[in-house]
């Protein structure tokens, strides 16, 4: 797959959940829609009531918060967690950060040849995968060539890669195994590995195939999510897992005050509550089997995460405009032609979700 297939153009990213969009499009009010575009868990996590001094104090770096989020995620300890205003704020920073660090190893190696600039890196990226990614790296001046996850190979030119883990539509899991095998080929051409992992914590035992516990290693950066499972996408809050040297990079370049009050308060209830966790991942489970099964018995060949599933059809457009017609969102891809489904919320939701299936695939294409 050629490089001239992966977007890196400089704009605003789109996403799922633009449901105000959709809603103008077609002319159905804003309330009667189904919103399967997004992979944000539908029953999301009951947050207790904000304190008064939440909404009042800023927000201060030694309150635990940090320390939370490690003991939730694996980290080695607080020094190796940064609470980000959610992951794009992290990958739009990295680009610089890791340059600058480049620079500042090539000017301690060569003090007499100042000032050192590093050169430009090749960063690998899957073709499809979160969008976010290659036109971050491209903008801070980086080449971006695609990452051929399914032959479990880098691209011998590439100095950093980027692994959404899951993956961000297509659901691909990349095992330890191989991300460990990149990680190390990737710190003798002295560069990092990016693993996305903002999916995980739905996967039955997150833990077997995360990284976080190794974030005390040079070259790695965990980026993690409680917006997916939790349902706290709204709260703007993500995690960078990595040693502390590149953290204290980033954080100089975020600044102050990444992650307010209220949202330290409603992920700090969602990390302590184990057995809503537990409860949940079972819950997820179960409705991702049912959402497979319903696809696939429309002739469509889903592939499925606990948190939604993606199939790939000839007629993902007219597929997609058809069920809007229903008023049923979904979220579609180009290339390959592809849907992503996330779960619906209720019976009720289900229900009308079937309804709107079998009429969109009976539609004349």
């Amino acid at each position: 797959m050629s490089e001239a297939h992966l977007d890196t153009t400089p704009r605003v990213i789109a996403h799922g959940g633009n449901l105000h969009e959709a809603a103008r499009r077609y002319g159905i009010a804003l309330d009667a829609w189904i919103d399967l575009s997004t992979g944000i868990n539908p029953h999301g996590y009951p947050v207790p009531p904000v304190p008064a001094a939440a909404w009042r104090r800023l927000p201060e770096d030694d309150d635990g918060f940090a320390a939370r989020a490690a003991r939730y995620y694996g980290a080695p300890d607080a020094q190796h967690v940064l609470p980000v205003a959610g992951s794009p704020a992290a990958i739009r920073a990295l680009p610089a950060v890791l340059s600058a660090l480049c620079s500042a190893r090539l000017a301690t190696r060569l003090p007499t040849q100042l000032p050192q600039q590093a050169p430009a890196a090749r960063v690998a990226i899957a073709p499809l995968t979160y969008g976010e990614y290659a036109p971050a790296f491209a903008q801070a001046g980086h080449a971006v060539v695609p990452l051929d996850i399914a032959s479990g190979t880098l691209p011998e030119e590439a100095t950093h890669a980027v692994v959404v883990n899951p993956n961000n539509p297509t659901t691909r899991l990349v095992d330890r195994a191989t991300l460990l095998r990149w990680h190390a080929q990737l710190i003798e051409r002295g560069g990092t590995l990016i693993v996305d992992e903002a999916f995980a914590d739905a996967c039955a035992d997150p833990r077997t195939t995360s990284l976080a516990s190794l974030t005390g290693r040079a070259g790695l950066v965990v980026l993690r999510s409680p917006g997916k499972f939790f349902g706290l996408a709204g709260a703007r809050c993500g995690f960078a897992l990595a040693a502390p040297e590149l953290l204290a990079a980033l954080r100089a370049k975020l600044g102050a005050w990444t992650v307010s009050g209220p949202a330290r308060h409603a992920v700090t209830h969602a990390f302590e509550d184990t057995a809503w966790q537990s409860a949940m991942r079972e819950r997820l489970a179960g409705e991702s089997a049912r959402l497979a099964a319903l696809l696939a018995s429309y002739g469509l060949t889903p592939r499925a995460t606990p948190l939604f599933a993606w199939i790939v059809h000839a007629r993902a457009a007219q597929l997609q405009d058809a069920l809007a017609a229903h008023a049923v969102w979904t979220r579609r891809f180009e290339s390959p032609a592809s849907l992503r489904f996330g779960l619906p919320a209720s019976e009720d939701e289900w229900r009308r979700f079937e309804t709107a299936l079998a009429q969109a695939m009976q539609a004349p294409g």
